[in-house]
């Protein structure tokens, strides 16, 4: 079983930036797949960026050249670094893991799901 607890939510300005970050229980957080995924009021939840086993990334359109995640295997951590804020960012984000290989953009190919940290970007 793998725990995921995200922390590093508030409220910002546009234009700022927060750091949020993912602590993973469980000792297969290097060979998994590490996922963000933000969901908005009245809206579904989205992918925002994923990170394979070896480093390799993927963004969503809307994030790409403003977010950048990354990962600490030694603390089982990953991180969403997040500049150049938009009020449109403003959701509940979500870390998720997933033991598959390669980077998937699909809620469903993630096997562990935490329970969000809220963002909120005002105008």
């Amino acid at each position: 079983q793998v725990q995921l607890v995200e922390s590093g939510g508030g409220l910002v300005q546009a234009g700022g930036s927060l750091r949020l970050s993912c602590a993973a229980s469980g000792r297969t957080f290097s060979s998994s797949t590490m996922g963000w995924f933000r969901q908005a009021p009245g809206k579904e939840r989205e992918f925002v960026a994923a990170i394979s086993w070896r480093g390799d990334t993927y963004y969503s359109d809307s994030v790409k050249r403003r977010f950048t995640i990354s990962r600490d295997n030694a603390q089982s951590t990953v991180f969403l670094q997040m500049n150049s804020l938009k009020p449109e960012d403003t959701a509940v984000y979500y870390c998720a893991a997933t033991r598959l290989g390669i980077i998937s953009l699909s809620q469903q190919r993630y096997d562990y799901l935490g329970q969000g940290t809220q963002v909120t970007v005002s105008s």
